[in-house]
């Protein structure tokens, strides 16, 4: 047997034997977020973009795609939703000072007011997650009032 098939041989059963293992999945409940919520008060179609494009991500609620179940692509979307969460956890959000929410919501306002969030890799794959221009002015209207709420921004013009 020649050597490039005994390669090929060995990477086939590793990939194989590699579909049994994975991370463990991001999978909460929806009322996880309901404290985030209700605190910031988003309008129905903000609610529905925190839906579809953040919270698969910054939430401990994800739907995740038929190929989350393919190794390693399912440890490459772990990673995105772990980095996602250490930055901006909407279902950890009761334990946050108000200082830490505000600052958190600007980060907010200048990832898609720049066009850094929703990922480019997810809203690639995830075509509705991506913002366009009122849905961008949207979320930014919203969270600017949130940090208003929060007494630490004067209101915005």
């Amino acid at each position: 047997m020649k050597i490039t098939k005994k390669i090929g041989l060995l990477l086939l059963a590793i990939f194989i034997i590699a579909q049994f293992f994975g991370p463990d999945k991001n999978s909460g409940q929806l009322q996880s977020v309901a404290a985030f919520e209700t605190e910031t008060n988003p309008p129905e179609d903000v609610k529905l973009i925190l839906r579809e494009s953040c919270y698969d991500c910054h939430s401990d609620v994800t739907n995740y795609p038929w190929y989350n179940s393919i190794t390693p692509l399912n440890y490459w979307i772990d990673s995105h939703i772990q980095e996602g969460k250490s930055h901006f956890n909407v279902s950890k959000w009761e334990g946050n000072s108000i200082k830490r929410k505000d600052h958190k919501f600007d980060e907010l306002i200048e990832e898609v007011e720049e066009g850094e969030m929703p990922l480019e890799s997810y809203a690639l794959i995830h075509r509705d997650a991506k913002l366009n221009e009122a849905q961008i002015k949207a979320m930014i209207n919203w969270a600017k009032l949130v940090r208003v709420s929060y007494g630490l921004e004067s209101k915005p013009e």
